[in-house]
């Protein structure tokens, strides 16, 4: 790893700790994620996501693949709006498969097929409705296409378990 990116990973770690006072961080007994949005940061919660989720202690933790936008035939429409909400309706079906609620999912990524800001009302509209007020970290990659061709969103999900 050269050193700019290992200055620019411990300041981004210095950053994120310097706003969170002993009262937000997880302790050993507690099994709820705690969402932390540092006052001398930008709220990110009117665009559907947290800054940092702390886990618990010793929780288990499960991976959900990336959730495109497929019907349960496989079959995916060319409307971007349709396709983000399928996705995230695959992304519950996923949870409730591994025993899990929304509000136990830490961190998503998104994948975005030629991304520009008009997408981010979809975008932030959905993670809202799954999501409500416990919204998730979240990461943003603009991609210039998917697995298959048709496909314009993706979401994969950290989920806690217990």
């Amino acid at each position: 790893m050269s050193r700019t990116i290992k200055h620019l990973l411990i300041g981004g770690l210095i950053i994120m700790t310097m706003g969170v006072s002993a009262a937000t961080t997880a302790n050993e007994n507690d099994r709820e994620l705690t969402i932390v949005n540092p006052q001398n940061l930008y709220d990110p919660t009117p665009n559907g996501y947290s800054t940092a989720v702390i886990m618990p202690r010793n929780a288990r933790i499960a991976y959900i693949s990336g959730q495109g936008g497929q019907d349960g035939m496989g079959a995916l429409s060319p409307d971007f709006a349709v396709q983000v909400k399928q996705a995230y309706a695959n992304l519950r079906t996923a949870l409730d498969g591994i025993g899990a609620k929304p509000d136990q999912v830490a961190k998503l990524t998104v994948f975005v097929v030629d991304h520009d800001m008009s997408k981010l009302e979809v975008l932030t509209k959905n993670v809202k409705e799954m999501f409500g007020e416990a919204l998730p970290a979240q990461t943003l990659v603009p991609v210039p296409k998917l697995a298959i061709d048709p496909m314009l969103f993706e979401v994969e999900a950290v989920v806690v378990l217990d």
